[in-house]
């Protein structure tokens, strides 16, 4: 099985593989970069160490709050999660914290922020749904090829966002990847990954299966002209794999008479 992104993701991914009695093979075809113009992101890492919470305990979620800089930080991907926490030592008392799910939750804690809010859905439109009111400006430090959803909809409830190009999502190369064994299956985990599949491994084995984790990454792999096998029931690499290992372990179903 193929996992695409290298570093302490990659390494954890593929740990999460062999558990599964999977044999991965790490084949980072993106990696990140910062902006072409950091400008607004350094202007904006400088707001955000100005600012100045209320004294005292942090307001209980969904409470107006005002402060100098900004009231909330909202993340839409671990990779955010590092470009910011890279830059700055930690955030300050007062500032809340949005994360689109489970695993950018998971960086952000390891960063040593804590995470206030996670929506029952995730995906960009379920944080927009799930977000409190607030009179303080939330930052959103992004990849540079991030789709408006959030920006838009916090917006459209009257919501002032600092949107900001936090880092680039870049391919790794351009020549084209050849393995010893074509692989059973490829994990495809955004739609930068799947042009770069397309790009650098296609033609695929026909029994390669293509595993997606979520809808809109499915959406975009079709659009590069690959086809989709798998789709995971939840936006986590752990839901992906766990998807890869019933797709190519299929159950039998019970048929009357042939139990």
């Amino acid at each position: 099985m193929l996992v695409p992104r290298g570093g302490a993701w990659g390494a954890r991914v593929a740990d999460e593989a062999r558990d599964r009695g999977l044999a991965p093979v790490v084949v980072p075809l993106i990696t990140d970069a910062p902006p072409s113009d950091p400008s607004a992101f350094d202007a904006a890492v400088r707001r955000l160490a100005d600012t100045v919470g209320r004294p005292g305990s942090p307001p209980a979620v969904g409470a107006r709050t005002r402060v100098a800089g900004y009231a909330w930080v909202v993340v839409t991907s671990a990779t955010a999660v590092r470009a910011l926490a890279g830059r700055v030592a930690g955030l300050p008392a007062g500032v809340r914290v949005a994360a689109v799910g489970a695993p950018t939750a998971r960086a952000a804690r390891a960063a040593g922020w804590v995470v206030d809010l996670i929506p029952a859905e995730t995906s960009a439109a379920g944080l927009v749904a799930a977000f409190p009111d607030t009179d303080g400006t939330v930052l959103f430090p992004r990849s540079e090829i991030a789709a408006p959803t959030l920006v838009d909809g916090l917006r459209a409830r009257g919501i002032d966002v600092d949107d900001v190009v936090a880092y680039r999502t870049v391919g790794t190369g351009d020549e084209p990847v050849v393995l010893d064994a074509a692989p059973d299956a490829v994990l495809v985990t955004s739609g930068s990954v799947a042009r770069e599949i397309a790009r650098r491994m296609t033609p695929l084995a026909p029994h390669t299966l293509v595993a997606c984790i979520g809808p809109g990454t499915a959406a975009d792999a079709r659009a590069a002209g690959l086809p989709v096998h798998v789709v995971g029931p939840t936006r986590s690499a752990e839901a992906l794999l766990d998807a890869v290992v019933e797709a190519l372990n299929p159950t039998t179903p019970h048929q009357e008479g042939h139990p």
